[in-house]
């Protein structure tokens, strides 16, 4: 249904990194220093355990691509934006590779995007869930634990979603830029979608948009499959919607392009 022509079934997050810290493992990025310290004099260095970074004074207009750019050089995993009451807070949560990718994106802090310089800081791996829950379900979620192993509990789907006239296709929003195919088929678990009835969004560079389209055997599957709206895949809670066969070729289409 969706077509071939090659197109990406995501974006594979590479494993380059530089080399000076992998010649030198003994020093590593300290939050309070601009250069680098050598572990064990005197700062009682720890690498934080879940690779996150929160950005500050962004450019209104900044976008994902940006924060790429930004961060170039460096692997980044994921990319939030940070929405209140439907705008742009000029605030964002970038998740890394790993702790020393997150370290050495400390070091950006204080420097230009566009006219703006932005702050870049340490926060908390439940900082970024409840950042994420805030905004998918406009604050309503109840408390995360401490380890962000459990979702929040989810007030009842949206009455405009139960209410919309559903095809076989379903839209999904808000996926890690690195998913894969064989995670959206275990999101879905013992609905037996397949490889070849999925379609991760890409933008015209390869990356992927977060968007994926999936089609279920039936329409009536495809509503029963709404049950796992707002669950997790990965850290990213994901949003899904009613979608048609021509919104999903559109989509495939552009991504071609």
């Amino acid at each position: 249904m969706f077509g071939s022509g090659g197109v990406s079934d995501g974006y594979e997050i590479g494993s380059k990194r530089p080399r000076m810290m992998e010649s030198n493992p003994y020093f590593a990025v300290s939050s309070g220093s601009s250069g680098y310290q050598p572990y064990g004099y005197g700062s009682r260095y720890l690498p934080s355990a879940f690779p996150v970074v929160r950005l500050r004074g962004l450019p209104f207009n900044c976008s994902d691509t940006d924060i790429f750019k930004f961060f170039a050089g460096l692997d980044v995993v994921d990319v939030f934006l940070v929405n209140k009451d439907g705008r742009f807070s000029g605030e964002a949560f970038v998740v890394f590779a790993g702790p020393m990718q997150a370290d050495l994106a400390l070091q950006r802090d204080r420097q230009n995007m566009g006219r703006r310089y932005v702050e870049v800081f340490r926060c908390k791996k439940q900082e970024y869930y409840h950042a994420i829950a805030a905004e998918v379900n406009e604050g309503c979620y109840g408390n995360i634990d401490l380890h962000g192993t459990s979702p929040p509990a989810r007030r009842k789907r949206s009455p405009d979603k139960d209410n919309m006239e559903y095809t076989e296709i379903l839209k999904l929003r808000g996926l890690p830029y690195s998913v894969k195919k064989s995670d959206i088929v275990k999101f879905f678990g013992d609905f037996n979608v397949k490889d070849d009835k999925i379609f991760i969004a890409c933008r015209s560079d390869g990356k992927a948009t977060g968007d994926a389209y999936v089609e279920f055997a039936s329409a009536e599957e495809a509503k029963k499959a709404m049950c796992k709206d707002k669950m997790l895949i990965g850290t990213r809670y994901v949003e899904l919607f009613p979608s048609t066969p021509d919104e999903a070729k559109t989509a495939a289409s552009r991504s071609r392009h």
